[in-house]
């Protein structure tokens, strides 16, 4: 008479838990070898430079940086863009300033618009960029930048407050010095400050 031998419940436990235990271990080691350098730049084995995996996860971790930068400045900074209702201008400009005279001009800009600029003097010039907000008591300004004897300058404003934003050149020399200014953006109206009095331009 033949007898026929069953695996009780202990074996059967051990046995799944020994699968289990295999399993767990080859996670493990694929979390080490491959997730780990592809995904955080993390490479106790070497296993992800061996693989080109290490690479991926540098460069995974560059941008994600990049990326929570560019969400922070955002959020810092309001809105990358700015719709604009008004034409986009250019403008140009000639100062013909004598010995020892200055002149004022300036771009009326909302709040956010942005000037693009770039002026040239044919001698050395005092400048004082700064501007005026809407609202300011008779006087005030805030300066933007001011230096000595400069023959050139450019860049990009964007403008903090709504108000008047411009120049103020001097020139110091004893021979007269022709100051070009190029500007272009969003603005409808400047205002040159002579003589006690204010010409304006408007843009359309």
């Amino acid at each position: 008479m033949t007898t026929t031998s069953f695996d009780d419940g202990t074996t059967v436990r051990t046995r799944i838990a020994a699968a289990a235990g295999c399993a767990l271990l080859v996670a493990g080691l694929l979390l080490v070898a491959v997730v780990l350098p592809a995904e955080y730049a993390v490479d106790p084995l070497g296993t992800g430079a061996k693989l080109g995996l290490l690479d991926l996860g540098i460069t995974g971790q560059q941008v994600d940086k990049l990326n929570a930068e560019a969400a922070k400045g955002g959020a810092a900074q309001g809105s990358i863009v700015v719709d604009q209702d008004k034409p986009f201008v250019n403008d140009t400009e000639e100062f013909v300033l004598g010995p020892r005279e200055g002149i004022e001009f300036k771009y009326r800009l909302d709040k956010g618009q942005a000037l693009l600029y770039s002026w040239t003097a044919t001698g050395p010039v005092n400048f004082e960029f700064h501007a005026e907000p809407d609202g300011a008591p008779k006087g005030y300004a805030q300066t933007y930048e001011k230096k000595d004897a400069q023959r050139q300058a450019a860049g990009t404003l964007t403008a903090p407050f709504p108000g008047i934003h411009g120049w103020y050149w001097e020139n110091t020399t004893s021979a007269p010095v022709t100051v070009s200014l190029k500007a272009a953006g969003f603005f409808t109206l400047a205002h040159k400050f002579v003589g006690g009095g204010v010409e304006n331009k408007t843009f359309k």
